[in-house]
């Protein structure tokens, strides 16, 4: 569907972006994930042609639109800020390309109406000035604009950024049933790791204009390819010098040249012994209640280890507690000393 091949671009003496190559799947939700300044919104303007490579080519569906106009890539685009119009109505903001296009009034009117039912704006609605809806209702309205001219294609460019946490995670669900349902191919844009992994098929991971690593939420966040990937998605323990010495001495297969790492819930608090998993003893410095889970910070001696625990409502440990951590050297991380490099 989308080929994005060695592409290059620079600003002046810096090079933003160092030989991307995508491959994004007719009907998927593509994200582009990464911190600040990493290159993922340069990328997304280079495929919607707001950028121009400096070398490489943007291919979609077998044709190289490189440098096609961005009005004729037949790609929507949904800004962080949503760049409606005010003053206008919804209605005349969702018909505005349509009129652009200089379809007649009847055809506009149906493709209006029809595009609001799907993403939930009511007839009321689209008579009222865009200013007078809420950020979630303006969310709807710039999709809903991006989507009324049947485009191919469409990008998000951190479209939930500027809404509040709660209004985030619930358009969130909202915004993954309307691609589903339009079954448009989706390219999202977002530093947010828990948005990417919730939202997407696939996520290209970004850091300093080249991918770390692509690959489904699971991989990203299981088998991280290096380790900023590792860093970067989630919350993680990265295992100390001594704690490494110690897990050998138990008879872990660690190198320990190597900087090892481990997901919070893969290590569990007065597990039942099992082949396989080494137990620290340690006692509870600290502990989160979350209500779903519990957070605990775990003193084994040579450092504070962070786990999550499911909460059951009957085993509930308080701060000073004697425990046991399980850890199985199955479920660690492996990364050369100087960063770079796949995981093991």
């Amino acid at each position: 569907m989308i080929r994005l091949n060695d592409i290059v671009v620079k600003f002046g003496d810096f090079t933003a972006l160092h030989n991307i190559n995508i491959h994004v799947r007719e009907g998927e939700f593509f994200t582009f994930l990464g911190p600040s300044g990493c290159g993922k919104t340069t990328t997304l303007r280079t495929l919607t042609g707001f950028i121009e490579p400096d070398q490489g080519s943007v291919v979609v569906r077998g044709r190289d639109i490189t440098r096609v106009p961005i009005e004729e890539r037949s790609i929507g685009i949904v800004f962080q800020s949503y760049a409606l119009f005010p003053t206008m109505t919804v209605y005349d903001n969702i018909a505005f390309g349509l009129k652009v296009k200089k379809l007649k009034k009847p055809e506009i009117d149906e493709k209006v109406r029809a595009i609001a039912r799907k993403v939930d704006l009511t007839d009321e609605q689209l008579k009222k000035a865009v200013s007078q809806l809420s950020g979630g209702q303006q969310q709807r309205v710039a999709i809903a604009r991006a989507l009324v001219t049947e485009p191919a294609i469409i990008c998000l460019d951190e479209p939930l950024s500027n809404l509040d946490a709660k209004l985030r995670v619930q358009l969130r669900g909202e915004l993954k049933k309307m691609q589903k349902d339009f079954g448009i191919t989706s390219i999202y844009v977002t530093h947010d790791q828990e948005e990417a992994l919730t939202l997407s098929d696939r996520i290209a991971v970004f850091n300093k204009g080249v991918i770390e690593q692509i690959g489904t939420p699971n991989e990203v966040y299981n088998h991280s390819a290096t380790e900023f990937v590792c860093n970067f998605i989630g919350d993680i323990n990265r295992l100390s010098d001594e704690l490494v010495r110690r897990l050998a001495a138990g008879g872990a297969l660690l190198d320990p040249a190597r900087r090892h790492y481990v997901r919070l819930e893969r290590l569990h608090v007065n597990e039942p012994e099992r082949p396989g998993t080494l137990t620290l003893p340690g006692r509870v410095a600290m502990r989160e209640y979350y209500g779903l889970y519990i957070k605990y910070y775990i003193d084994v001696g040579c450092q504070t280890l962070k786990l999550m625990e499911r909460n059951d409502g009957a085993h509930i440990y308080d701060e000073g507690d004697a425990v046991t951590v399980g850890v199985d050297p199955a479920d660690l991380m492996s990364y050369p000393a100087e960063g770079k490099g796949a995981a093991t």
